[in-house]
């Protein structure tokens, strides 16, 4: 039978699927341009001759924008609309694609990369807000969930292309070069922006921000299209009696948050909204090249064990999709997070027992350092990262090491990188059941519907800001404090979220957005 909205009011879920998965393919976009970094930084960062600071800036400069941009897209989209702030970041992805892979300088590269991180910061604010306004309680969690999975299928998709240059690069005969083979890499990124563009012109205004215009009839109208008749009058009279609610209420401020009537699940809101970024999510996704490389593994392992993160994070998150309604939101977050912690602390276990020695033999088969001399380096055995990376940036300089860091430690390490393998895909496996997707379903539906742009877009800018911190520092912890120290601070760091989360995380599957303002509010 065809899924579509019937005489006798049926819901058109069809419909609702394919708006969900319109408007949230600005996640797509976002874990696209996240993951594609990762690559790109193999070759244009030795290109352009950028040293770890500067790297550091490129990476994790977007993230920034993203940060400022969600102070104020909660609060643009209430007052302009979801869709129209959404065709705006269509537009503003595709031109950050172009901008960058025409960059001919450091300083172009990061600007442009700006660009995009204005339209990925507001894009994650607005598309679950959106999404949560056009569901009904039976299916908020699959829909919002959406969100999650297009932005770990961006990821897996940047890897995938990059995977895809880097073997048609090292086949020869192409027409990739070491000076235009991350061009291609960024530039990619224009064609799925510029589908996203076109096909927001296909969804309709959100019902909810409809009503809170007074354009009531349109709105009615959507819920009708969406949900059927009889549900859609359901709906209409739950919006209409919350917006009534809504006008004997103060005008909303950011200093509406900090009442105490809203303290708990601000505080929820908030602690949920950090430990997703702290654990070093991004940073592994940000820098998945180097941490592989890191392992022994090689260069192009280390593209093609890219793939195989970005899958896993597909697959765990289709089971996060399946179970997060069934489930529910507490069980999988706190399962999840033991998980997370575990992992990261094999891989700190992992990365503590590895040795690093060069030999001469090793030495002549790399052919950019093949006759450099290495000088006491050459038989020296390290205990750690740190030191053994360090002389070696010395003699050879940072240009040099950067093209040739996959092979020397390829050639060099002493571990069990299958243990270190292992860790790092279980953190990635049990982020996306947990952490990933349900933040974002629990912050569209704990806040009242007067305050729910705002507080999203607060939450998401403590989000986004502590992005930032984590990529613009794990680079620096890699080269001052090794990957066995970086993991260990990020297994611990999630061990408390686990206790935190165990004690204060609410259920809130099957509830009606009404129904969780009444419960959770407190007066």
């Amino acid at each position: 039978m065809e899924n579509s909205t019937h005489a006798n009011g049926s819901s058109n879920l069809g419909y609702t699927i394919f708006i969900a998965a319109v408007v949230s393919l600005g996640g797509f976009l976002f874990g696209f341009d996240a993951g594609i970094i990762s690559g790109v930084m193999e070759y244009g960062g030795p290109q352009l001759n950028l040293d770890n600071g500067q790297i550091s800036w490129v990476t994790s400069s977007p993230t920034l924008i993203a940060t400022l941009s969600m102070l104020v897209a909660g609060r643009w989209s209430d007052n302009v609309g979801r869709k129209p702030v959404l065709l705006i970041v269509g537009f503003t992805y595709a031109l950050s694609a172009i901008l960058s892979a025409y960059a001919t300088s450091y300083e172009m590269l990061y600007i442009a990369r700006m660009i995009g991180g204005f339209a990925f910061g507001t894009a994650l604010i607005v598309a679950p807000t959106y999404i949560a306004e056009i569901s009904t309680p039976a299916n908020r969690g699959k829909l919002v969930s959406i969100q999650q999975l297009n932005i770990v299928l961006g990821f897996f998709a940047a890897f995938l292309s990059n995977y895809y240059f880097n073997d048609l690069f090292k086949s020869g005969g192409s027409f990739l070069t070491d000076e235009n083979i991350w061009r291609w890499m960024l530039g990619i990124e224009a064609f799925p922006a510029i589908l996203y563009f076109i096909l927001l012109f296909f969804v309709p205004k959100s019902p909810r921000w409809l009503f809170g215009k007074n354009r009531n009839e349109e709105g009615a109208a959507v819920l009708q299209k969406l949900h059927g008749a009889a549900l859609a009058e359901s709906e209409t009279q739950g919006i209409l009696q919350s917006i009534a609610e809504d006008k004997n209420k103060e005008k909303v401020s950011i200093g509406e948050l900090f009442k105490p009537a809203l303290r708990f699940i601000l505080w929820i809101g908030i602690a949920i909204g950090i430990l997703q970024q702290i654990t070093g999510i991004n940073a592994i996704y940000f820098y998945a090249n180097s941490i592989f490389k890191q392992t022994g593994i090689g260069t192009e392992a280390a593209f093609f064990q890219g793939v195989l993160l970005s899958g896993t994070s597909v697959v765990f998150t289709l089971v996060a999709m399946y179970l997060i309604d069934r489930m529910g939101r507490r069980p999988l977050l706190i399962v999840g997070m033991a998980g997370i912690a575990a992992s990261l602390l094999l891989c700190a276990y992992s990365f503590s027992n590895a040795t690093y020695q060069l030999n001469q033999e090793d030495v002549a088969g790399i052919e950019l350092i093949s006759k450099i001399d290495l000088g006491a380096v050459v038989g020296k055995e390290y205990d750690n990262d740190v030191d053994f990376k360090n002389d070696l940036k010395e003699i050879l300089g940072n240009q040099t090491f950067l093209k040739t860091e996959g092979d020397i430690m390829q050639a060099s390490v002493t571990m069990n990188a299958t243990l270190a393998l292992i860790g790092i895909m279980g953190f990635i496996a049990c982020f996306a059941f947990s952490l990933g997707p349900v933040m974002w379903v629990l912050l569209s539906e704990m806040y009242p519907n007067k305050i729910r742009g705002l507080a999203i877009g607060f939450i998401g800018f403590l989000n986004s800001f502590s992005s930032w911190v984590i990529a613009q520092i794990f680079p620096w912890e890699l080269e001052n404090l090794g990957s066995a120290t970086a993991f260990l601070i990020f297994g611990l760091i999630a061990l408390v979220g686990f206790f935190i989360f165990l004690k204060v995380v609410p259920e809130t599957k099957g509830r009606s957005l009404e129904e969780l303002e009444k419960e959770l509010i407190r007066s």
